[in-house]
């Protein structure tokens, strides 16, 4: 049956009602296994074993265990309450024979003095009043000694309560009286001396056997408390001076006690499990243990010296009256002031004696107080001890912190937490008074570990987009070089191999809908208009390849920035008053971590290029090999990625805010000798160091996207100029006859040697040869196919010059094979001699440039052409050449003119890009497309032909079309036909109504 006892004023249920209940909540196959085993038997065991599983049988034997247990405690709880009745039962039985005695004495008195009558009434008096005092003297003694014994039965029970209610300083007090009590009532059985009242109360013996387990009990949880982090000042000190009291030691091992207990708290936080808290607050705990260890350490051992008055604020040396509270003998019984108050009405306190009512502890060696170099000295090595610890257990927590934003999270929280009023208002002053200088937990142990986890968390950023960018360019190259019908082959693959089908395509994101109210320049990047895209020949492959590299950076920025101070930080002034009540400046390493990004996207640049250069190695080498290059799908890649380093720069924003990043601010510009074009000599010009690098990484940029578009310059000269050799140097009848064209009759008029006239008609070419028209017009479709007007003018410039180049390449082989092969082709003749010398000086006038640059090429070059002129007019007579040169001159001029806007950006490549802004006099707000800062493919078209040679050559063309039939188009085939509208135009010219080109309409569009 339950029992319930009342005992110190708790009340207890014995273990009996727990075996009752536990036994009432058994059921099913645990239960008939125990009621098997107590039924008992020889062969019990073994049938529980048969028939039961291994589960079964564990949850029996915890049954029988607890059941064991329990009777055990009840046992205990009977036996406790059978001696305490028969010392009660004691005590009565000896008032019980004291009475009878003397009701007895007194009988035989009365019978005495009836005996002996009124003569010895006198002396019979006398004799019972010495018995009486003998018996008071004798009780007296015997209420003492109970007395004692029922303090020692009842201190095990304040001890726990004590215990539990975490007074480890009153259950050490306890403790300390109970073995004083042990020595006065001379319980101690491990000597070789008898000991009569442990032979007459056995009951004492588990009672001194029981209280020798308090001394490392009380230990135990002192010591465990000095780890705890929120505990009060004066906690800490009574819970050392507990452990002095019972260890008898000094205040400098009391020091080292604390600040192991604190050591080991230390690494307890390092060693939590990460399930179980945020790396934040493991990191938060940490500093908040350290910072209070600094201040508890004041509290408890700081003295302050003599004179110096003390700061209510900032308590000190509280171990130090703590103890002398404790063991001052001048305040006697004040450590027994709470158990007077509990035991004061108890009829038996009356009966202890003085030893047990003025009992103080006392320490065997005097507390001195501990000098301050020595506390120091020993502050100082513990944190060089911990700070080891700190630093890789920190950075093992910052591993699993995989974004910036939560490291700055973890740094705002430390922060907050150093600056919080009550963490720092006396912080200075403690750490002056301990360690003689100023201490930052921030500076010296965390910023360093917090930026080597941000290198890392970067470095691992970049190289993820460094991989992707990879991954993505290999996918996109073999997009590029897939054949055409094959799953991989698109549309966007098609406009990378002609540009030209991009830019004269309609889509429905050309004009964005905002394009009526919202200006260009006040529009930002992303929403940009597809129009415009398509007028910087940004294809939709780079697009989308910059998009993605620009999204990824912008993830990575943005999560860089939670790191730094934002925009809408407050003014210097209160930053700087601020900073005096901050901790330390969160943001001290800022330009550290924007160095950081800067290097690591700069690191990031270069493997891009690194991996664009290996493919442009691969294409080179493809292409030089090939012979129809321009056919080939590594040409496809080449521009691909000569398009990708010219936009990475201006379609990835992100890009250059990863480099300048927050440094646009006037203080970060210094001054360097920057020479001016037209300035003086001592002018200088500010500039700023990380513009420069953005400005270097850009020219870097570029230099690889001109490198690549003269990878894609070279194949298309030499395979163009290739078809235009072959034919050059056939010298059969028919093929100089099926490149020849209409030469123009010229009358002359000459004067004889008698001075009369006499006229002539000479015949000279007016037209390039059909192979010059080609080459012109297939280098004119390979520029507009790759979008022209957005190409580098050194790329053009490099292009004419290599198509140039090669066409001396194969005049030098006219020349030289018909030296060494003059017997099996035809001879050169005048006129064919006259046909190459117009060929030659055509394109020497079409394909040069007159770029600075190029002087020194060019002068090469001249040299070149010189000696073949020299070569074909060696065939043509020197009179007759005299009299062709100015008729070929004028013709020249004339078709330059004439081709300058067929060709486009052919002819006359450096006027295309002179500047505009004198022309640029408008006041007028552009919304659809920016102004060009340079001139654009067509300029003022010209208009040379007056009306009436406009009629002759309208009727001649009608002659000769009559001769060839057209097909007929209807209206509507005619208006989507390529230059539909320059031929209505052309067509509306001749009538009545003011002309448009007149009017000058079409050549505004390009301003």
């Amino acid at each position: 049956m339950a029992a319930v006892t009342h005992q110190g004023g708790r009340f207890r249920v014995t273990a009996g009602a727990a075996t009752a209940a536990a036994a009432g909540a058994m059921a099913g196959p645990e239960a008939a296994a125990l009621d098997a085993l107590k039924r008992g038997g020889p062969g019990a065991a073994e049938a529980l074993f048969e028939a039961h599983t291994a589960a079964e049988l564990r949850a029996v034997e915890r049954q029988l265990r607890a059941g064991i247990e329990g009777k055990r405690e009840e046992l205990r709880q009977m036996v406790g309450e059978r001696y305490r009745d028969l010392i009660e039962a004691a005590d009565t039985i000896a008032e019980m024979r004291l009475s009878a005695e003397h009701l007895l004495e007194a009988v035989r008195g009365l019978q005495q003095r009836r005996a002996r009558g009124r003569a010895g009434a006198a002396a019979q008096n006398g004799h019972r009043a010495a018995g009486v005092q003998q018996t008071v003297h004798s009780q007296e003694k015997f209420y003492c000694l109970a007395a004692q014994i029922q303090l020692l039965l009842q201190i095990p029970e304040k001890i726990w309560s004590a215990m539990e209610s975490s007074q480890y300083l009153y259950a050490t007090q306890l403790y300390l009286l109970c073995c004083h009590l042990h020595s006065l009532l001379q319980l101690d059985s491990s000597g070789s001396r008898y000991s009569p009242i442990l032979a007459r109360f056995p009951i004492l013996v588990r009672q001194v056997a029981a209280g020798s387990h308090f001394r490392s009990t009380i230990l135990q949880e002192s010591k465990s408390l000095l780890k705890c982090q929120t505990v009060l000042d004066q906690a800490v000190a009574e819970a050392l001076c507990s452990v002095m009291l019972l260890e008898d030691s000094s205040p400098r091992q009391a020091l080292a006690d604390f600040l192991l207990a604190r050591k080991s708290a230390i690494q307890q936080l390092l060693n939590q499990p990460h399930h179980d808290a945020g790396i934040k607050a493991q990191v938060c705990s940490l500093v908040e243990l350290l910072a209070t260890t600094l201040y508890q350490a004041h509290a408890l051992f700081y003295t302050l010296p003599e004179g110096m008055a003390s700061d209510p604020s900032l308590p000190c040396g509280l171990l130090f009256s703590t103890l002398e509270t404790i063991t001052s003998q001048h305040q006697a019984g004040k450590g027994m002031t709470v158990l007077k108050e509990e035991t004061k009405l108890s009829s038996w306190f009356k009966y202890l004696p003085p030893p047990i009512t003025e009992f103080q502890p006392t320490l065997r060696t005097l507390a001195h107080p501990i000098s301050q170099d020595y506390l120091r000295d020993t502050l100082q090595k513990w944190i060089n001890m911990c700070s080891d610890d700190i630093r890789s257990g920190i950075t093992n927590l910052l591993v699993y912190v995989k974004s910036l934003k939560g490291l700055a999270a973890i740094r705002d929280a430390v922060w907050e937490l150093l600056t919080n009023e009550s963490m720092s208002q006396n912080w200075e002053i403690v750490c002056r008074r301990l360690l003689d200088k100023s201490i930052s937990f921030w500076d010296d142990l965390l910023q360093q570990l917090f930026l080597n986890r941000l290198q890392t968390l970067t470095k691992e950023g970049f190289d993820d987009i460094s991989s992707s960018f990879r991954e993505q360019l290999l996918l996109v190259v073999q997009e590029l070089e897939a054949k055409l019908g094959s799953p991989a082959y698109n549309k966007h693959t098609l406009f990378e191999h002609n540009m030209a089908s991009f830019l004269w395509s309609e889509s429905p994101n050309d004009l964005p809908p905002d394009s009526a109210w919202i200006s260009v320049a006040n529009r930002s990047l992303s929403s940009k208009s597809g129009l415009c895209m398509k007028a910087q020949a940004h294809s939709p492959c780079v697009q989308n390849f910059c998009s993605a590299l620009d999204s990824k950076l912008k993830a990575k920025l943005d999560d860089l920035l939670s790191y730094l101070p934002s925009e809408s930080t407050l003014s210097k002034e209160t930053e700087k008053v601020q900073s005096r009540n901050s901790a330390f400046d969160r943001y001290a390493d800022a330009g550290t971590v924007e160095e950081l990004l800067r290097s690591h996207c700069v690191r990031c640049v270069d493997y891009v290029l690194g991996c664009i250069r290996e493919e442009l190695h691969h294409a080179q080498d493809v292409l030089k090999g090939c012979t129809d290059a321009l056919h080939n799908p590594k040409l496809d890649t080449v521009l691909f990625m000569a398009r990708l380093c010219r936009s990475l720069g201006e379609l990835c924003p992100h890009l250059k805010q990863c480099i300048l990043g927050k440094s646009g601010s006037p203080e970060n510009v210094v001054r360097e000798p920057w020479p001016l074009k037209k300035g003086g000599k001592g002018k200088t010009q500010e500039v700023n160091p990380i513009k420069a690098k953005w400005q270097e990484l850009k020219e870097q940029l570029l230099q690889d996207s001109l490198t690549t578009y003269r990878i894609w310059s070279t194949a298309v000269a030499k395979a163009l100029v290739q078809s235009f050799t072959q034919s050059l140097l056939k010298g059969e009848a028919g093929s100089i006859l099926a490149s020849a064209t209409n030469w123009e009759e010229i009358e002359i008029e000459e004067e004889t040697e008698t001075g009369s006239s006499v006229k002539s008609m000479i015949r000279l070419p007016v037209q390039p040869s059909w192979r010059v028209q080609s080459l012109l017009f297939n280098l004119c479709q390979e520029v507009n196919r790759v979008g022209g007007h957005s190409l580098p003018k050194i790329t053009l410039q490099e292009l004419l010059k290599a198509c140039l180049t090669e066409v001396l390449g194969g005049y030098e082989k006219l020349s030289e094979g018909k030296q060494e092969k003059a017997q099996v082709m035809l001879p050169i003749t005048q006129n064919r001699a006259l046909q190459l010398l117009y060929d030659l000086r055509y394109l020497n006038i079409v394909l040069t440039t007159k770029s600075e640059d190029l002087k020194s090429s060019r002068n090469k070059q001249n040299s070149r052409i010189e000696k073949e002129i020299d070569f074909l007019e060696s065939y043509i007579d020197p009179f007759d050449l005299d009299v062709f040169t100015p008729h070929l001159n004028s013709n020249l001029n004339r078709l330059v003119q004439q081709t300058s806007v067929l060709f486009g950006l052919l002819t006359g490549a450096e006027n295309q890009y002179t500047s505009r802004s004198s022309a640029l006099t408008s006041q007028e707000v552009h919304n659809i497309l920016p102004l060009a800062s340079s001139q654009i493919r067509f300029g003022l078209l010209p208009l040379s032909m007056s009306r009436s040679r406009k009629t002759k050559l309208a009727l001649r063309n009608t002659e000769h079309k009559a001769q060839i039939p057209v097909p007929a188009l209807t209206r509507a085939e005619e208006t989507f036909h390529p230059g539909s509208l320059f031929r209505q135009l052309a067509a509306e010219d001749d009538t009545s109504a003011p002309s448009l080109f007149k009017l000058g309409w079409l050549s505004s569009m390009t301003k």
